[in-house]
């Protein structure tokens, strides 16, 4: 026995074709559902359950899929069937959970982690991130999208699993399997916009609402009539991956697009509802927040007038740090390169807080107060998926960039104060690319999204025929992780490296400490002309030559480190020439980095 619902408000008759098979407009028979106030239909099926194909008629329309399906195994258009989350035997009863603050966050594609492109495959994985020293697993988005492969981000079935990635039960097992080897898992939500292909979500109710415009159209519906159903479809949604698959995080996309006049912001209730749910379930629950805002009104508590989101993306450290290493200057890294923005950065997460920026032209963010706020509530990077995909050719930094200035940017970042993350492959200088990919089946949409990538990077200053096709599966194949690359030469020696960072991140407390502000125990200092920084982190100094010639390096004792003189070298890369430390000078060659500690 199955009861169906389904949320339709502006229709006069609703009916479930059950055992529906093919696309949704074929076969079943169809069951008439009964009105239960609110918008609300519902019906029992005695002879349905887990398994079942189904599918709703609107006043005698076509079948369409459940807006709150879980299983999609013939895509967006086909029929949805029904999924039991309480079937799976979950092995994971003394997972004690994880808090995403201040932990390691390792973002992954599942359709480019493998050459299989399933959850079932990065299983087989899991124990390379278990010995990099990696925390959190962020699985970028799985809802159920258009065709076989694609970032995910143009998902329209928001609480179903892509069936081709495994469908709900291997997501159910991924999570078992990470929680098997002590990791958390967070996954990426998208809650600002659908995809431009199998959204039915207008046909079933008000769900969309022209009051707002988003980058991507007419807004979600948050605060016009008929939104407090669609803000229970998103926070009903978010809650569910929390508690019926075991996540331990969301990362949510966009939220500066989630446009809410409400008196209570739909964020703030969630967060509300997700602290019940931790208490509900005996584990930490985290919410991560992408925003584009630089406002730490996000990362405070819904009960204080906050988001109450735990922690959330810090755009501007990577910003920062890869204007300083690469010298580019196209775009929105007009206004950083500088060591100033990665002195601001490194100790206070936003550049922009409350500063102009020339390329917004306007000023632009608020200040974060140390006193209020702590590092680990901002996850920071130097590389993610979207730094790397959306560039016209989706090239990783370690494309071009000398080896040991990867690794003088790791250590910056999984050394510094925030909550670090590390994108797939970034930890042994992956050369693979990561570019946009798509494959929507309609040849219509699949070429308007061909000419106007292509179109958007002309404009640019780039050849059309350099870009890509998203549409050309070969596309999506040149993005898969070669496995090959960590066991030799420099993807070992990268790799080495990053674990002897994690190693020490998770042994020295200075090295954890994510108190923020500038002081004697968190700063940078450097000298820009001459291409040398030093990270100061309590004791330690992470001391990194970016320029390509050999450079002697002061690690600043400064006020907050008493005790002898002199220092000890704990970590250090160089492909080229030996680190040498005398007294409180470490000689660096071109392009090397050195962590020592200071007696």
């Amino acid at each position: 026995m199955h009861v169906f619902t389904v949320w339709a408000p502006d229709a006069t008759g609703v009916e479930v074709a059950v055992g529906a098979s093919g696309a949704p407009a074929e076969g079943g028979r169809r069951v008439t559902m009964d009105a239960s106030g609110g918008g609300w239909w519902s019906a029992t099926v005695e002879d349905a359950g887990h398994g079942t194909d189904y599918a709703f008629s609107l006043d005698g329309g076509p079948a369409r899929p459940d807006p709150r399906s879980a299983w999609q195994p013939e895509g967006p258009d086909g029929p949805s069937r029904v999924f039991d989350a309480s079937r799976f035997a979950w092995s994971d009863g003394a997972w004690p959970g994880v808090d995403g603050r201040g932990a390691v966050f390792y973002e992954l594609h599942v359709g480019t982690f493998t050459p299989e492109g399933t959850l079932d495959a990065a299983v087989g994985r899991l124990d390379h991130l278990v010995d990099l020293g990696v925390q959190v697993v962020e699985l970028l988005p799985v809802a159920a999208f258009p065709g076989r492969w694609g970032w995910g981000y143009d998902g329209v079935d928001l609480w179903a699993v892509h069936h081709p990635y495994g469908g709900p039960e291997a997501l159910q097992r991924f999570v078992d399997a990470c929680h098997a080897r002590g990791l958390g898992v967070c996954l990426d939500v998208v809650y600002n916009h659908l995809g431009p292909a199998g959204n039915y979500l207008p046909e079933f109710g008000p769900y969309f609402t022209d009051e707002h415009e988003t980058p991507w159209g007419t807004a979600v519906n948050l605060d016009a009539p008929g939104a407090r159903e669609v803000r229970a479809f998103v926070v009903e949604g978010a809650l569910r991956w929390l508690r019926d698959f075991h996540v331990d995080a969301l990362r949510l996309d966009a939220v500066h697009a989630l446009v809410d006049d409400s008196p209570v912001h739909v964020l703030a209730e969630l967060s509300l509802r997700a602290a019940d749910l931790s208490d509900e379930v005996g584990r930490p629950l985290t919410l991560v927040a992408e925003s584009d805002l630089n406002d730490p009104r996000m990362v405070e508590p819904a009960v204080e007038g906050g988001y109450g989101m735990q922690a959330q993306w810090a755009d501007d450290v990577h910003h920062a740090v890869h204007a300083l290493v690469t010298g580019e200057r196209q775009g929105y890294y007009v206004d950083f390169g500088s060591l100033e923005s990665v002195r601001a950065v490194m100790t206070g997460a936003f550049w922009h807080a409350g500063t102009y920026s020339p390329f917004r032209e306007q000023v632009w963010g608020r200040p974060v107060d140390p006193t209020r706020h702590r590092g680990g509530s901002f996850v920071a990077y130097t590389s993610n998926h979207d730094q790397v995909g959306n560039r016209a050719t989706g090239d990783r930094p370690s494309a071009t960039l000398p080896g040991g200035v990867l690794a003088g940017s790791a250590a910056l970042v999984l050394l510094g104060p925030f909550s670090p993350m590390l994108f797939m492959g970034e930890e042994w200088g992956a050369r693979t690319p990561w570019q946009f990919f798509t494959d929507f089946p309609d040849p219509e949409l699949a070429e308007a999204v061909r000419t106007g990538r292509r179109s958007e990077f002309s404009s640019h200053g780039w050849d059309a025929e350099d870009v890509p096709d998203p549409q050309d599966p070969a596309t999506r194949d040149a993005s898969v992780l070669d496995w090959d690359e960590p066991t030799s030469g420099r993807g070992a020696a990268l790799l080495a490296w990053h674990r002897r960072l994690l190693e020490l991140r998770a042994t020295e407390g200075d090295l954890r400490d994510d108190v923020l502000g500038r002081s004697p125990s968190l700063d940078v200092v450097g000298d820009e002309d001459a291409g040398w920084l030093v990270l100061v982190r309590g004791a330690f100094r992470v001391a990194v030559n970016l320029s390509d010639r050999a450079r002697e390096v002061p690690l600043e004792r400064g006020a907050g480190v008493e005790g002898e003189s002199g220092a000890e070298l704990v970590a250090s890369y160089a492909e080229d020439g030996e680190v040498a430390l005398e007294g409180e000078v470490v000689r660096l060659p071109a392009h090397a980095v050195a962590v020592a500690r200071l007696r």
